[in-house]
């Protein structure tokens, strides 16, 4: 069973929560092997607070770094190197689905040469992208698509995230990846809120998966 990967258009486009939901929905385990940045609490520790009362297990994190920074910037400043092959060494043995989510996006360094896009191919994972609506994400989400096929990632569609309009259709039509769903705005992720958003995300997910 291939794991699940979640990655995005940048940075703060709202892969954790996605990456919570899609855990409930598929009732998988979630992990994050690199995280950048702590000092307001890990992404890990979100998710295991949105997951409570589920059988879903946060695995814990390879490198957890201090400092908000690129991965390799965060790992340098501590005096160590991110390893893929040790990544891949500690990928959770389980036998259900497990979601895997990045740091960042797909080009975003993990050492001297190697970038989140080379660990998604190191662990077999498939791909799901989490776009979100803002100036420029047009153009960042089809910088996206193009990597996934310019290294032949297998991308299994898009997931948007809080307000939308009709760039949806057109990064749907550009890339040639499919919608997946997409995520209202909401606020405050209150516990009725993310109920009905994993019930969608269920049904949603059956012609993907």
């Amino acid at each position: 069973m291939a794991p699940i990967f979640i990655t995005g258009i940048g940075t703060g486009i709202g892969k954790t929560f996605i990456s919570a939901l899609l855990a409930r929905a598929l009732e998988a385990d979630y992990w994050k092997p690199i995280q950048a940045g702590y000092e307001g609490g890990t992404d890990s520790e979100y998710v295991q607070h949105t997951l409570t009362g589920t059988a879903s297990i946060v695995h814990p994190e390879v490198y957890k770094l201090k400092m908000p920074a690129s991965p390799h910037i965060a790992a340098r400043e501590e005096g160590i190197t991110i390893s893929i092959q040790k990544i891949c060494e500690q990928v959770p043995a389980i036998n259900r689905n497990l979601i895997i989510e990045g740091a960042g996006g797909l080009l975003v360094p993990l050492n001297g040469s190697e970038f989140v896009a080379d660990l998604i191919k190191a662990l077999g994972a498939k791909v799901i992208l989490i776009s979100r609506n803002y100036l420029g994400s047009i153009n960042h989400s089809l910088l996206t698509a193009r990597v996934c096929r310019e290294m032949n990632l297998p991308v299994i569609g898009w997931i948007f995230n809080d307000q939308y309009l009709h760039y949806e259709e057109e990064i749907v039509h550009w890339s040639n990846y499919p919608q997946i769903a997409s995520v209202p705005y909401m606020r405050t992720e209150n516990g009725n809120f993310i109920e009905a958003q994993t019930a969608a995300l269920q049904k949603q997910l059956k012609g993907f998966l």
